[in-house]
């Protein structure tokens, strides 16, 4: 096909965020973000562009204007480089595998649950889920011997109950370690990882050796230098592509996990429904044997373009969208 035939469009979207959602030092709100729209002939590609506020190193203004000057390149004709910025090079990259159809539809819409709230609560709804049971629950929010303790009341009522648990680095050792009496150690194998408990990666190390509670790299997949290799006590990676870059990178990453026996788990950054779908069709792609880390829909109070199968949440059209650029 030549150039002439390619159009695009970017538009910006604006979705109000349950009441609660804390992320690390602020309360989000909304999730704001960019759709991207590729057309070439009678194909189409949708992306999704959503820097995540105090996780992403790149602002919304500055992904706006690199979707724009990558979109330039691409209307004259070029094949541009990846972009640098990591939620530009992931949303360009979907709209281009959903325009090629090298992305497939086949979607994994299994989630780990996320659990907040009483633990009480929680029994009914992790003893009715399907399967494998395996729920996410963050800690590192409040103390961590209280974090410890709802882990061990979970594990000990729910015998056949998997969790994953995601500190973002929020501990020193001590609370830490803190976190681990409390955990009876006859049912530390049953927590699946520990996503950076400290806030150095060595102090997580040696956390993982001395409590045998398995660990998981998240933040560090997105630091310069990080390598995947086999070590003791790590079982998992964590990719969350739309803070890590390209679905190439995203493949590199889980291809370099399974060759050092480590489990890769596709994650989501708050993305709307589109982005969801289509991590979830990632997640079927490239991890089909593992569940996904995608329940963060219910954080909003809309979906967008594309519903998530069982949501009741209201599906706004792209034609409720402000347009910020066409060609």
């Amino acid at each position: 096909m030549t150039a002439s035939l390619r159009n695009a469009a970017v538009y910006r979207y604006s979705l109000p965020m349950e009441a609660g959602v804390v992320l690390r030092h602020q309360r989000l709100k909304t999730r704001d973000g960019l759709l991207v729209h590729l057309q070439q002939g009678e194909r189409h590609g949708w992306g999704e562009i959503a820097p995540l506020p105090e996780f992403s190193s790149e602002t919304l203004d500055q992904a706006q204007q690199a979707t724009q000057a990558w979109l330039t390149h691409w209307l004259a004709g070029a094949q541009p480089d990846e972009d640098a910025l990591p939620s530009v090079a992931f949303g360009i990259s979907c709209a281009l595998a959903e325009l090629d159809q090298r992305l497939p539809l086949a979607a994994d819409y299994r989630t780990a649950p996320l659990c907040t709230g009483d633990p009480d609560a929680l029994f009914a709804l992790l003893d009715a889920l399907p399967g494998d049971k395996i729920a996410k629950i963050k800690v590192g929010l409040y103390e961590a011997v209280r974090d410890g303790m709802i882990v061990n009341v979970l594990l000990e009522a729910l015998p056949d109950l998997r969790l994953r648990l995601d500190a973002n680095r929020s501990w020193t050792r001590a609370k830490a370690d803190g976190f681990a009496r409390y955990v009876n150690p006859a049912w530390r194998d049953r927590i699946a990882f520990l996503e950076e408990p400290c806030k150095t990666p060595d102090e997580s190390r040696a956390f993982a050796e001395e409590t045998g509670i398995a660990i998981a790299w998240d933040e560090s997949v997105r630091e310069p230098g990080f390598a995947v290799r086999a070590e003791p006590g790590v079982a998992a990676i964590v990719i969350k592509p739309m803070l890590t870059g390209s679905l190439t990178r995203c493949r590199q990453l889980v291809r370099q996990a399974q060759q050092a026996g480590l489990t890769a788990v596709i994650s989501s950054s708050i993305e709307s429904s589109l982005g969801l779908s289509q991590l979830a069709r990632i997640a079927h792609w490239l991890t089909p044997d593992t569940v996904p880390g995608l329940d963060t829909l219910n954080l909003m109070q809309a979906q967008l373009l594309r519903a998530w199968p069982g949501s009741d949440l209201p599906l706004l059209d792209v034609d409720t969208l402000e347009c910020l650029w066409r060609r």
